[in-house]
């Protein structure tokens, strides 16, 4: 892109942000040229001024944003190093070798890489090794059902399609050879996963998108989105059917890779949309997450109540359940539990697709399995 030499420095200004896990859209850069150009400007306090009206600092940064703009524009004071002064900032993946997968069992560190912080990157994932046809096969059929509004042709049983009747005597000068019949058909019912892609679950991430491309692959109603600081919807990229292409597009569309956890306010601006909220009526919905929220325990409550309302089945999948010795005690996991219909292990590949393939069998509720295990 030719950009002129005077717009050099305010694009490299953005840029810079990016760099430091500011969330800063297009079109916030575009106006910030604009706003400097209509501004003159006469002298810095202008640029200061233009960028933090078009660039929108969070409150909680707008020191750090100072400082950035000093040490770009000024050059007197030395921008800060990414993660020096926030202990829970998450650690960005270098997207290199993935680390080996433990199918059995393991302990997990507990919230070391968790975060509310947003940080914009991308990721590149590699095929996953593991045999995911079997699931691919048996989900279909494994899906919980629920009996449609619509009607089909029973050859006996049902209730009697007067309709069609008429139609055979009419056709028929009158006679009926045989009574006929209709019944609601049975449908599977909708599922909607929901995959957190922040920094605490980037170990898992991969693993989660390829359950996620075989079930895209294998259903006609499922949606996966992704979670972080922001909300994606995803579906589209995993309908190819190569999942090395689909897991390559699904890293090109996801900006918030390996940033923060949001979980209460992404999921809120999920239900904000109308069409987004519509996929989780009567749908079993999967929360692939750890759930470490760091931001207000009560607002992811207020969600997950709201998402309990609509769904059919509200499950969570924890890879911390992957050690006998967790337990769901933190105080935004306490708030959830009772609007859970479960809580399960979700460390492995072979663990995630077991209890979604079990989705269509009654289960204990989180809070009775819990208070068991405690």
């Amino acid at each position: 892109m030719n950009v002129p030499q005077g717009a050099r420095p305010f694009l490299d200004f953005v840029r810079l942000l990016r760099r430091y896990g500011f969330a800063v859209a297009p079109e916030q850069g575009t106006a910030f040229m604009a706003a400097v150009a209509l501004l003159g400007p006469r002298d810095m306090e202008d640029i200061r001024q233009a960028a933090h009206a078009t660039l929108a600092p969070a409150p909680d940064r707008r020191g750090e944003f100072e400082t950035l703009f000093r040490s770009h524009f000024h050059g007197d004071v030395a921008a800060p190093v990414a993660g020096e002064d926030d202990e829970e900032t998450a650690v960005k993946d270098s997207g290199g070798e993935r680390e080996d997968r433990v199918e059995l069992m393991r302990r997990e560190e507990g919230g070391a890489l968790s975060s509310a912080r947003e940080q914009l990157s991308v990721r590149r994932f590699a095929t996953a090794a593991d045999d995911l046809d079997r699931f691919r096969r048996g989900l279909a059929a494994a899906m919980p059902a629920r009996r449609s509004f619509r009607s089909r042709h029973a050859r006996r049983r049902g209730t009697f399609d007067l309709r069609r009747s008429l139609r055979a005597i009419v056709a028929a000068d009158g006679d009926l050879p045989r009574p006929l019949f209709r019944r609601r058909a049975v449908v599977p019912r909708k599922l909607l996963l929901l995959v957190d892609v922040s920094g605490s679950m980037k170990r898992h991430t991969e693993d989660y998108l390829a359950v996620a491309h075989a079930a895209v692959q294998a259903l006609d109603r499922v949606e996966v989105f992704t979670l972080g600081t922001r909300l994606t919807r995803i579906t589209p990229a995993l309908a190819v059917a190569d999942r090395g292409m689909a897991l390559d597009r699904a890293a090109a569309t996801v900006e918030d890779w390996d940033g923060g956890t949001r979980l209460g306010p992404t999921l809120l601006a999920f239900l904000s949309v109308p069409r987004f909220a519509a996929f989780a009526r009567g749908a079993a919905v999967v929360l692939l997450s750890d759930a470490l929220e760091r931001g207000d325990p009560a607002e992811l409550a207020l969600a997950t109540r709201r998402l309990s309302a609509r769904a059919f089945r509200l499950s969570l999948a924890t890879p911390l359940a992957g050690d006998p010795r967790y337990r769901p005690q933190t105080a935004a996991l306490a708030a959830i539990l009772p609007l859970l219909d479960d809580l399960v292990d979700g460390a492995s590949i072979a663990a995630l697709t077991r209890f979604i393939l079990a989705l269509g069998r009654t289960a204990p509720s989180a809070t009775a399995v819990w208070r068991r295990a405690s």
